[in-house]
């Protein structure tokens, strides 16, 4: 399964693709789209983010799409604009048929550092360490929505558990259980 994750801003947007084979994830591509040094309107900024994801979605042929959820803001202004460039994320994905999940920071946080309140550095690093990242990107943005793909990736395919005891986890689940021999 192949993931777009995005976190969306009116002027930094970041966004990374990553694969899922199995258990593990490999890295296909990652950036932000910086729109405030090329346009000062907002729907200037909003046109380039989503002429850009599209490209992006050509590009790499995400089966996929996920996005951070909105927290609390103390600014309205920021909130309005942040829910602006979300849609146009949304709309992205839409256009695309793609199918879109969302996830809450903590939710993305915990799944990538087991932690819901890991700074954005711990954040970075479990990435970087996931994907066998070298380089540090030069945007926090970037790791975030590798962050966000990774999660979903990590939530779409965990097992749904209806089990009540180890007898009916292991009835229904044998292929993750290991014999030992002595």
């Amino acid at each position: 399964m192949r993931i777009l994750g995005i976190d969306p801003g009116s002027i930094i947007t970041g966004f990374g693709v990553v694969e899922k084979t199995g258990n593990k994830f490999s890295l296909v591509e990652y950036g932000v789209i910086e729109a405030k040094r090329e346009y000062s309107s907002l729907e200037h900024r909003l046109k380039i983010i989503y002429e850009r994801l599209q490209q992006v979605i050509v590009r790499t042929s995400p089966d996929e799409v996920a996005l951070e959820l909105l927290f609390f803001f103390k600014n309205p202004q920021s909130l309005l604009k942040l829910s602006h460039a979300r849609g146009v994320a949304m709309l992205s994905a839409a256009t695309s048929n793609l199918p879109i999940s969302e996830y809450s920071a903590l939710e993305i946080k915990k799944s990538v550092t087991g932690r819901g309140r890991a700074s954005k550095e711990q954040v970075q690093y479990m990435v970087k360490s996931m994907l066998s990242i070298k380089e540090s990107p030069s945007f926090f943005d970037a790791t975030d929505a590798l962050a966000i793909a990774i999660c979903h990736g990590l939530k779409s395919n965990a097992p749904e558990s209806s089990s009540r005891s180890w007898k009916d986890f292991i009835a229904q689940n044998p292929e993750r259980i290991k014999k030992f021999t002595s």
